[in-house]
């Protein structure tokens, strides 16, 4: 993958505003640690750093392409898994190629469709092309949302970036928190708003739009939806269906010039992907599959079963990795080196996020890119085929609020009063889910179950879905890896966004018609083994650690932090033993020891960004 920039001003000849560019492009050079680019036109600067992964030689960026005296430039972060259909399809048209990278066949297909390319690309992808000759900046991001891309309006200036650090680098751009500011942090944290960038007017593509800058006016075009209809194929054809799509978008996703492997967890989803990766690799005679999984140093001492988390990972991981004859390696962590993470988790994806889940990941990340450069991941398999608990247990799929982050009441005590009465963070949460189901594409006739857990499947798409692909995205990049997720195949989800309910718990099982689907490929152990989700760190060492330094924020009087929490409530909680609490207040991991650290990077981020509040 890679970072992409870029800045256009109308009434600025920004070739002489290099430096700032160059600034904010040197931001990213974790997503793009193999070259720079840069490429400037009067009112347009564009900056791009690269990963290399497909073509060293012919992908450089920005690429500039002339068809038919049409010429345009482009940066982009992404990979096609279609990209020698399309090369063919455009050759057939009379476009000729210089490189056999997806750059160009992305660029020719935008010279050849124009903004209509963006229905026939099937990837991941976040991109800006400058069209010369109809002097406008063409925008867009994948359907799911798998690549990020922010942009914000200062004047006459339009500046986007893939990641919030490097819009910051912009002189124009400064770390304000607005009212709703703060509540995405605190009432929403670790998800955000889709479309929304935290910072004061700073804005994110949502998955699934366009957007085009001209003179004149800035364009959102919605380019992809769900759409609901009768789903008529019976079970037979169904568990066909999706066993050939989910086949197909990982072996499309396997295709790279540089080494690729799997994330092996033992579960479901990441089994599947290695099954079907594993027997790729032996049919094409590409060697050895690699795997890793992480796991953390006593954690099998300290294990305790729980609703959310049923089982450990590692018998699960060895029968599968055998099975497959994978060559396999845990990667382990301690205590230590998770609470260092913690502080380079929140600059990777520029806000506090999930704690522990977010740094061992960058751990996992930066030790696996020791080996390879590719990693397939299991992603999105349970917001696609309604694998959490929220989908099965009536009080959360009926709780009338996101059912990752029912703890609403809790979350606004930890607030001071004021920010609390400014805030309102029960109301604002409240008002984001109500929204979110006013965009829900009803089915005429569906009943008011079914309609439910189609709004649940909603919910999880555009919301819980995506804060785990930021995760996923920042914390892979800021360790110069790519992280693939074949589950996000848009394929994939439109289709199965219509199995009606009875076909996807076949059997009565969460995901049951993916676990039919792909009957044959693995052991039965492990094809029907109950969900448990990330590892996390289970050592009371880690819960004294980020304890800890939650007190000592609390006895520094100079914190950012202590005019927007109640200290004595914080204090109270800490007091407390972590165990009490063992219900998550975010996703299905985070419960006491991550609010701890949740709130120790947010001092950590509130200084080291220099945040200021706008009241």
């Amino acid at each position: 993958m890679c970072g992409i920039t870029g800045w256009l001003d109308w009434e600025k000849d920004l070739s002489q505003e290099q430096p700032v560019l160059q600034r904010m492009t040197t931001r990213l050079t974790s997503r793009g640690p193999d070259a720079e680019g840069y490429w400037f036109h009067t009112h347009v600067g564009l900056g791009h750093r690269r990963l290399i992964v497909v073509d060293p030689a012919g992908g450089q960026q920005p690429m500039t392409s002339l068809h038919r005296e049409q010429a345009c430039t482009m940066v982009y972060n992404g990979e096609l898994y279609n990209t020698e259909d399309l090369r063919q399809e455009l050759l057939a048209s009379g476009h000729s190629f210089r490189s056999h990278s997806d750059t160009e066949v992305l660029l020719h297909a935008y010279l050849e469709w124009g903004t209509d390319c963006l229905k026939r690309l099937n990837g991941i992808f976040a991109f800006a092309i400058w069209d010369e000759s109809a002097q406008r900046l063409f925008l867009a991001r994948d359907r799911m949302g798998v690549k990020p891309l922010f942009y914000a309006q200062r004047g006459n200036s339009f500046l986007f970036a893939s990641e919030l650090k490097a819009l910051l680098a912009h002189p124009e751009v400064k770390p304000v928190l607005s009212r709703e500011g703060l509540a995405e942090v605190f009432a929403l944290s670790p998800s955000r708003t889709p479309g929304h960038g935290v910072f004061h007017n700073v804005h994110e593509v949502r998955p699934g739009y366009m957007l085009t800058v001209t003179r004149d006016r800035l364009r959102h075009l919605r380019y992809w939806q769900l759409e609901s209809r009768p789903h008529s194929d019976d079970l037979e054809r169904t568990v066909q269906t999706v066993r050939e799509l989910v086949t197909d978008a990982i072996q499309r996703q396997l295709v790279a010039d540089v080494p690729v492997s799997t994330l092996l967890s033992g579960g479901l989803d990441s089994s599947v992907i290695t099954a079907v990766a594993a027997s790729s690799f032996k049919q094409q005679q590409r060697g050895t599959l690699f795997t890793y999984s992480i796991d953390y140093i006593d954690n099998a001492q300290h294990f305790e079963s729980n609703t959310f988390q049923p089982d450990e990972d590692a018998p699960y991981i060895q029968k599968v990795s055998e099975f497959l004859g994978t060559q396999h390696r845990t990667i382990t962590f301690d205590t230590e080196d998770l609470i260092d993470s913690l502080r380079t988790a929140t600059l990777a994806r520029d806000l506090p996020g999930m704690a522990d889940i977010d740094g061992s990941l960058y751990l996992f990340c930066r030790e696996i890119k020791k080996e390879t450069t590719v990693v397939l991941s299991g992603e999105c398999a349970d917001e696609v085929f309604g694998g959490y608990p929220w989908f099965h247990r009536e009080e959360m799929l009926f709780a009338n609020t996101f059912p990752w982050a029912r703890a609403t009441q809790e979350r606004a005590a930890w607030l001071s009063p004021e920010l609390r009465d400014w805030v309102k963070p029960q109301e604002y949460a409240a008002r984001r889910y109500e929204e979110t189901l006013a965009e829900v594409p009803a089915l005429p006739g569906e009943n008011p179950l079914e309609a439910r857990r189609r709004e649940m499947f909603y919910l999880n798409l555009a919301w819980f879905m995506n804060t785990l692909l930021d995760r996923k995205d920042r914390m892979s990049m800021a360790a110069s890896l790519e992280a693939r997720v074949p589950f996000c195949d848009h394929r994939i989800v439109e289709y199965v966004w219509n199995i009606p309910w009875e076909l996807k718990m076949y059997g009565n099982r969460e995901k049951g018609i993916l676990r039919k689907a792909m009957e044959g490929c693995l052991p039965d152990e492990v094809l029907y083994r109950k969900k448990s989700p990330y590892p996390k760190t289970h050592n009371p060492a880690y819960t004294e650690a980020v304890r800890s330094w939650l007190l000592q924020i609390l006895d520094d009087s100079t914190s950012p932090l202590l005019p927007l929490i109640d200290v004595p409530a914080i204090r109270q909680i800490a007091a407390m033993d972590a165990k009490a609490s063992g219900i998550p207040f975010f996703g299905q991991l985070m419960s006491t020891p991550q609010l701890f650290a949740f709130l120790a990077q947010l001092d950590y981020w509130l200084r080291e960004y220099r945040v200021t509040i706008q009241h």
